[in-house]
């Protein structure tokens, strides 16, 4: 009789060639594209919203420049800011993830990946990027907002822009961090917050910032 034991290894062994599979593909298309940046938002905004408009409006801005923008390749804000990209002809990458529910690709991406595990997905947006802009969202994207502040925080990556825009939708989970986070319970530092983070509606304001950065030889690719 065969030990299920064994079949479960023998199924670790080739998940392990498909995550690297995942890495190669993505290390090979990402560090040909040039200089990026990423957009996170929400997958559920619809095409009316304000938000939505937003995130168009500084991805068209960016592509102007000459800057790729990489999205998450489904809905809402991450279809918005592929199609800024796209409007101006400009570098406009989406990283599918294979989901259950939520992500269908969006009609605007010029360059596709498609990952199974999201932890592979989530070194391509930060490996080649030269900043991130965070518009709002739900718990994807609190979760990615967190996760690149905590790689600049603990210099896992090379600190970078982050532009959290949206004042309205931002401004109560700066306020909590910075009254009961900080000043409370000293969980943070003083300069875990305001340097690290860029609070914005201006989609020039945010150009600004990105472009000021990158003339003074901003880093990338990101070790990692």
């Amino acid at each position: 009789m065969a030990d299920p034991a064994y079949g479960m290894q023998n199924e670790d062994v080739w998940r392990i060639f498909r995550i690297i599979a995942e890495f190669v593909d993505g290390f090979e298309t990402l560090s040909k594209v040039g200089p990026c940046v990423t957009i996170f938002g929400s997958a559920r905004t619809p095409e009316d919203h304000p938000h939505y408009k937003l995130t168009v409006d500084v991805a068209s801005s960016l592509s102007k420049q000459g800057y790729g923008i990489i999205s998450g390749g489904g809905g809402g804000l991450m279809e918005a800011a592929n199609k800024g990209a796209h409007q101006n002809g400009g570098e406009s990458i989406g990283l599918n993830i294979q989901l259950p529910f939520e992500h269908t690709p969006n009609q605007y991406i010029k360059t596709p990946l498609n990952f199974r595990h999201f932890f592979v997905r989530k070194v391509m947006f930060l490996k080649y990027t030269s900043a991130v802009i965070i518009m709002p969202g739900g718990y994807g994207t609190f979760d990615e907002l967190f996760e690149v502040l905590t790689l600049i925080q603990t210099q896992k990556i090379n600190p970078m822009p982050l532009i959290l825009m949206g004042k309205d939708f931002w401004k109560g989970l700066i306020g909590w961090l910075d009254s009961t986070v900080l000043q409370k319970e000293k969980y943070i530092s003083s300069g875990d917050i305001h340097p690290l983070m860029h609070l914005t509606d201006d989609p020039e304001e945010a150009v600004g910032i990105i472009k000021k950065y990158i003339d003074a030889g901003g880093v990338q690719p990101h070790a990692i």
